[in-house]
């Protein structure tokens, strides 16, 4: 096999797809039936899936910021609550 074959890359995951992990997460850790093993792995899980949130919207934030400048000076101050994964809701 030629050494410049690439393997291929698996998709990835939408934001979309994301937040609707994240937020089946929530449901099933605020489930009494869940356990508390089960809901630390859902924890860890979720705090990993809101991290790669945060990273994508800071990406796109940037990216619509070098496209139009002005979207910088006009970014609000944030003083909204912060769910569970420390995601603003």
């Amino acid at each position: 096999m030629p050494a410049s074959r690439k393997t291929a890359e698996p998709p990835a995951v939408s934001i979309e797809e994301l937040i609707q992990r994240l937020e089946e997460i929530s449901r099933r850790i605020e489930n009494p039936d869940t356990g508390l093993e089960n809901s630390i792995a859902l924890y860890q899980e979720g705090m990993a899936l809101a991290e790669q949130c945060r990273q994508r919207l800071q990406e796109t934030r940037s990216q619509l910021e070098t496209i139009n400048p002005e979207l910088s000076k006009h970014r609000p101050e944030s003083g909204r609550p912060k769910d569970l994964f420390g995601l603003e809701s």
